[in-house]
């Protein structure tokens, strides 16, 4: 192992402990540099080994250059979640089913919740030549609870080794909840490598994993995942996935036109007739990911600005018209959302009752929006846009250069914002600052999308989101995906009773929910826009087997790691160099 300090990246603060690292993990004998020399040259699309009918060329929306990182614990990571490295099990969230087993084999449950033993797969070796057993999966999770700041999921079980192919994590109180993340969201790491790593500063340029994939090539303009020849489910038929960096959707959308990408999960023009006007590609797509404009809410963990007054945020929610964003920014492919964000097509049911409305107006109710912020004391001022203690109701949101779809919502919102007084503009920059603006707290509103969990249930967006043991001050990166700095004790409360709750106990469930969801509305740090159906292009020409309807057996996405990981290895070239 060598740690080398040049071109570090930025550090995300200047505490010691933070500062970053470059790290090699020389895997095989192979190092970067002769990786990089045999790597892609010129420009990217057409490159390297992009000519091949057996390798898949991705784009994921990544507007600007890669950063070299393979850190799977690391916000800026850029591929290996799932491809190289895997989890225990996958868990297929469109559909119910159970979960597939990849480093786990079998998983059961003690009566009372709180003992998941789960058995591993003998046989596996890691892309060094190591084995992998139970002390690597051990030392995962271990190191997830030394290490509060790599904990995305939360989790907070104990993990024991029973032998060298089982574990056994156990938990003070029922668990139920806590098993899915547990088993199929946290990748695990070779021990013998990663005991001598900071996970949550080091930058991983070698990853050594057991997935179906391991690095190729890199450069800032793409790099390539190649197939893994010793992989224990058998060597992918896609021989080598290429990512490219381009300039934003509209990029990818000239890349689709001309032939050179072969999956992307983003806008192209006239997408309900794509098979018609481009023959080798269609489309699949699935409504999940819920479009928000999402505040730095909490002035008491430095969030500033007008954003910081519930009312204001309250005033956007029925300052929007949906009907008109979805036509103007989605081509009609959004769906409707609730403010609950219980998505309302598969969990209704836990849609409380005191909740009103129960699914976000279709149109703009500016003279709500102006109810909402006139009780809360804001006044109109001569330009028609309200003002409060001498500050003028003025808000930045900020989105990544490229994403067309975006800029084209936060415009269309910024009209109808300003009919209802309120001056909404955005600021654009690439995603390695909108991502550290958005982790760091250094934003008024963000324009993104609330994920969601491991398996149909709202619970995992409320505890990703809402929980306030999963973020931090600002300036300071989020401890999990609680961006917006929400902090609530009872919302807290409700969700550590939920996770004791078995998913059975439909009416004591229900009660949280409750709970819950009123702080949700009321309080509202993250505006509900709408639900984004995330529609992927792919060529169907060049490679078959892609998660369509009749066969979902992943969320159809790009960008979703663990997703796109299943369907890398399911694909199959209808040729072969």
């Amino acid at each position: 192992m060598r740690l080398t300090s040049s071109h570090p990246l930025p550090a995300p603060s200047t505490s010691p402990r933070t500062r970053r690292r470059r790290l090699r993990l020389l895997a095989a004998g192979i190092s970067v540099t002769a990786l990089l020399a045999a790597g892609c040259s010129g420009g990217a699309e057409g490159s390297g080994p992009s000519g091949s009918s057996t390798t898949l060329i991705a784009y994921t929306g990544q507007a600007g250059d890669y950063q070299l990182n393979f850190n799977p614990f690391s916000p800026s990571e850029i591929g290996s979640r799932g491809k190289i490295y895997e989890t225990l099990f996958f868990i297929n969230k469109t559909a119910a089913s159970d979960p597939k087993p990849l480093l786990g084999t079998e998983y059961t449950w003690n009566e009372d919740g709180t003992q998941l033993d789960v058995t591993l797969r003998e046989g596996v070796t890691w892309t060094d030549g190591e084995a992998f057993d139970a002390d690597d999966v051990v030392f995962t999770y271990q190191m997830l609870l030394d290490t509060s700041g790599i904990n995305s999921t939360g989790f907070d079980g104990t993990v024991s080794k029973v032998d060298a192919t089982h574990v056994t994590f156990t938990w003070d109180a029922p668990a139920f909840t806590k098993g899915p993340d547990t088993l199929s969201s946290i990748v695990i790491v070779p021990e013998h490598l990663w005991r001598d790593i900071d996970p949550e500063t080091d930058v991983v340029e070698d990853p050594v994993g057991t997935g179906a994939f391991t690095l190729g090539d890199f450069k800032g303009q793409a790099f390539t995942l190649t197939a893994n020849p010793d992989y224990w489910g058998g060597e992918p038929a896609v021989s080598a996935v290429r990512f490219l960096a381009l300039s934003g959707n509209q990029a990818g959308a000239d890349a689709i036109a001309a032939g050179t990408i072969d999956w992307q999960t983003g806008p192209i023009p006239d997408m309900a007739n794509t098979s018609r006007n481009f023959p080798n590609y269609d489309t699949g797509s699935i409504a999940q990911a819920q479009m928000v404009l999402g505040a730095c809410a909490n002035a008491d963990l430095g969030c500033e600005g007008p954003q910081t007054d519930p009312a204001v945020r309250q005033a956007l929610f029925h300052a929007v018209d949906r009907t008109q964003l979805n036509r103007l920014a989605f081509q009609d492919t959004a769906v409707e959302i609730s403010p609950t964000f219980a998505l309302t097509r598969s969990q209704e049911s836990t849609i409380s009752a005191s909740v009103e409305p129960k699914v976000a107006p279709s149109t703009a109710q500016p003279e709500e929006a102006s109810r909402v912020l006139e009780a809360a004391g804001w006044t109109r001022g001569a330009d028609g846009i309200y003002e409060k203690d001498g500050e003028r109701l003025a808000l930045t949101v900020e989105v990544v250069t490229g994403w067309t779809d975006y800029i084209t919502a936060i415009q269309a919102v910024s009209e109808q914002a300003k009919a209802a007084g309120i001056e909404v503009d955005a600021a654009q920059s690439s995603w390695n600052e909108w991502t550290d603006k958005r982790l760091k707290g250094n934003f008024e509103l963000v324009i993104d999308s609330l994920h969601q969990g491991p398996a149909p249930d709202p619970f995992y967006v409320y505890s990703y989101f809402y929980d306030s043991r999963m973020t931090s001050p600002v300036g300071e990166t989020a401890l999990g995906n609680n961006y917006s700095r929400f902090a609530d004790p009872a919302v807290d409360a409700a969700l550590d009773e939920l996770a004791r709750l078995s998913p059975e106990d439909t009416a004591g469930r229900q009660a949280q929910f409750d709970v819950i969801q009123a702080a949700v509305v009321e309080q509202m740090p993250y505006v509900p826009l709408m639900t984004g159906s995330n529609t992927s292009v792919w060529n169907t020409a060049k490679f078959s087997g892609w998660p369509v309807d009749g066969d979902q057996y992943a969320f159809p996405a790009v960008w979703s790691a663990f997703d796109a990981a299943e369907v890398f290895k399911t694909l199959t070239p209808n040729s072969a160099d």
